[in-house]
């Protein structure tokens, strides 16, 4: 049955805040204003403005998860990216200091956090930060988006919440097993088997035992990141930690590189714009791992399968929005062509590993 209440109920939010987070002071009395902001195909992000006893404005972000979604594997666990958040809040990675969680579903209908505010700009557009239309800006953008993953990948991993170093240096073979299986249960009429077998298959024979693992995005990209528009180089926050873990970094990176596309890229490729990178100044995707390494002091040992394996990664995200679509269960008309945006990714993938090559053509 779905649950028809609102996702951000300004009264219930008020009401707990009373009782588990005074120091907000969220009144009952005069409860927030809630925003729904962000335009994402996974969780719910809402401001909250509201006004202290003694007039202050105070402002905030609730994160949660879609109404009737139950957390699997990861997905749409706020408690999650809650204890995430606080594990890096104060390290060398900007993220928004969080303020309180709530593990009772029965205030909102599924758990959820607040973090402080922090003002910036995500770019997702170049009219979002008109500045990266210069090719020298929109180089040191992308070289500041590499170096704040090498970073997060240099942060002491055994501080980080759930940290298991036997299961981290299984990574690799875990997490294509996992997205080769969800390719075939998102699988529709239409959607052909191979090549995903095939890159599949590839990717595992890669797969190899991870000896140094570390905190691990998975899904930096320009747009979860808080920027200045006048000065987009400079990271102010980095969102969007619902899927973070430890792992292999090297899957990481290849998960970034899934995204990246670049304009000399087959034009069905560029058309995706999947972010800027096709922009004047950006770097190429052999610039980004020769960036990574420079900042990590450490060879990639495969970057073909690292791009593979994003690329692989991102075709199956797609196809599942696509098979929600062809199963009625959205009506939002931006899913129905990402199952052939699944099938061109795949086939890129498949591409860039015959010919053993970062390049797309």
């Amino acid at each position: 049955m779905s649950d028809a209440r609102d996702p951000a109920d300004p009264h219930a939010i008020a009401a707990w805040a009373e009782q588990a987070a005074p120091a907000l002071e969220l009144r009952v009395d005069a409860p927030p204003v809630a925003t729904r902001i962000g335009g994402g195909f996974s969780n719910l992000t809402f401001r909250l403005d509201w006004t202290t006893r003694d007039g202050a404005p105070r402002r905030a972000v609730l994160r949660r998860p879609p109404p009737d979604v139950v957390p699997q594997g990861g997905a749409h666990d706020m408690l999650r990216e809650w204890r995430v958040l606080r594990a890096v809040h104060g390290s060398a990675v900007p993220v928004p200091t969080p303020l309180a969680a709530c593990e009772d579903a029965a205030v909102l209908g599924a758990p959820f956090y607040l973090m402080a505010h922090v003002d910036g700009t995500i770019v997702r557009t170049l009219d979002d930060a008109p500045l990266l239309r210069d090719a020298g800006a929109m180089r040191r953008f992308a070289e500041a988006t590499v170096d704040g993953l090498a970073a997060l990948h240099a942060l002491p991993v055994a501080a980080m919440p759930g940290f298991d170093q036997a299961r981290a240096a299984t990574y690799g073979a875990r997490q294509v097993e996992t997205w080769a299986r969800r390719w075939t249960a998102a699988r529709t009429s239409g959607i052909p088997d191979e090549p995903a077998r095939g890159v599949f298959a590839w990717l595992a024979s890669r797969a190899t035992p991870c000896a140094a693992p570390a905190l691990l995005h998975n899904d930096w990209k320009f747009d979860n990141l808080l920027v200045h528009a006048d000065a987009p180089w400079q990271l102010h926050a980095v969102l969007d930690w619902e899927m973070a873990t430890t792992g292999d970094p090297a899957y990481d990176l290849g998960t970034t590189l899934g995204y990246w596309m670049q304009p000399d890229d087959p034009a069905p490729l560029v058309r995706l714009a999947l972010g800027i990178t096709t922009a004047e100044g950006c770097l190429a995707r052999e610039e980004v791992v020769a960036r990574y390494e420079a900042a990590r002091g450490e060879r990639i040992a495969d970057p073909v399968a690292c791009w593979a394996f994003g690329l692989a990664k991102v075709a199956v995200i797609a196809l599942q929005l696509h098979a929600r679509h062809v199963a009625g269960r959205v009506r939002d008309d931006r899913y129905a062509p990402l199952g052939q945006v699944a099938v061109l990714l795949m086939q890129t993938a498949d591409s860039a590993i015959r010919r053993d090559s970062l390049r797309a053509n």
